[in-house]
């Protein structure tokens, strides 16, 4: 029996890859898809569009969407609160910061560690804890930085017991989201899926319209499209523009912040 794997699922671009990296590793997998209160909810249609491929194609995958939008009230964000506005502009500006979502990776990081624990118990197996952070978020995203995970996994273990059956993967910790959509490469040819189909059922955005189409002005959306750029594939998500426009934006964007 294969080893179980605890993923945070979103339906961004890190997850997906990290999904497809660990179908690769021949790992069971039980992915959580929270829904927290974002205005991009339509990430979570993304996902459950990205489950139903996937299992069509014969993969068995265990999905849950766990609901704790109730918790948006307290946390204060342009992802969650109505009266505050999706900054736009370089990932790395400090308008960004506006798009922290306070203590949301531990949170997560939390409900996953306890379910992880749950499915260890009950399948008498060792399991791993996965999330898609990666590099390119930790000037803005703090719990998305190797220290954060150290100390949380150490007070996870101080506070439960047979916590020595749960380890932590994170293969993208080092990485920028090119090498992630470099992986999700490999991933997609070892599994005979098709790259397109697939990334087509993502969202990176914070700020689409309801059919989950952007203008690609906001951070997460031009690190998406750099990245896309970057490997030499245009991006096969539909945007408010013309593929041309929105990279031309992006790179204009990008070189504007690094000449500040």
């Amino acid at each position: 029996m294969s080893k179980p794997s605890v993923i945070s699922l979103s339906g961004g671009v890190d997850s997906t890859s990290l999904l497809l990296h660990l179908l690769t590793k021949d790992r069971s997998i039980y992915a959580v898809t929270f829904d927290y209160g974002q205005k991009h909810k339509i990430e979570i249609n993304k996902t459950q569009k990205n489950i139903s491929y996937l299992k069509n194609k014969g993969f068995l995958i265990n999905h849950e969407i766990v609901d704790i939008s109730s918790c948006s009230k307290l946390l204060a964000s342009s992802l969650t609160k109505q009266n505050i506005k999706i900054p736009e502009g370089y990932y790395e500006e400090k308008n960004m910061l506006s798009t922290v979502v306070p203590n949301r990776n531990a949170i997560f990081s939390s409900i996953l560690y306890g379910y992880a624990l749950t499915i260890s118990s009950n399948l008498s197996k060792n399991i791993t804890l996965s999330l898609g952070v990666h590099a390119g978020d930790h000037a803005i995203y703090p719990d998305c930085r190797i220290e954060f995970y150290d100390k949380i996994m150490d007070a996870f273990k101080s506070g439960n017991w047979n916590s020595e059956r749960v380890s932590i993967y994170i293969p993208y910790i080092n990485g920028d989201k090119a090498d992630i959509l470099k992986d999700a490469l490999e991933s997609t040819k070892k599994l005979k899926l098709d790259f397109t189909t697939i990334f087509k059922n993502t969202i990176t955005s914070y700020n689409p319209n309801e059919k989950g189409i952007s203008n690609g002005k906001t951070g997460a959306d031009i690190e998406r499209i750099l990245a896309f750029d970057k490997i030499g594939i245009k991006d096969p998500i539909k945007y408010k523009e013309k593929w041309e426009v929105v990279l031309k934006n992006a790179k204009k964007i990008q070189e504007d912040y690094r000449k500040k």
